[in-house]
């Protein structure tokens, strides 16, 4: 009696490899963009900031070493 031999189909994917992503994948940049977001259109977010120079200076220095 010969058994039967399980054939696979070929996957879309280039090379076999598997490109679906995990739930978290998308899930976890989403959730990070929206409190980032949150933070900077937040009422209290501006003034934060405005009395520390510290982090004014360093934004201006990043720009400025920045190619235009």
């Amino acid at each position: 009696m010969s058994a039967r031999t399980h054939t696979r189909t070929p996957s879309p994917s280039f090379g076999g490899v598997d490109t679906r992503l995990p739930w978290w994948a998308l899930v976890l940049p989403v959730a990070a963009f929206v409190a980032l977001f949150l933070l900077i259109a937040g009422p209290d977010g501006a003034p934060a900031t405005a009395g520390d120079p510290t982090v004014g200076r360093l934004l201006e220095q990043i720009q400025q070493t920045l190619p235009h």
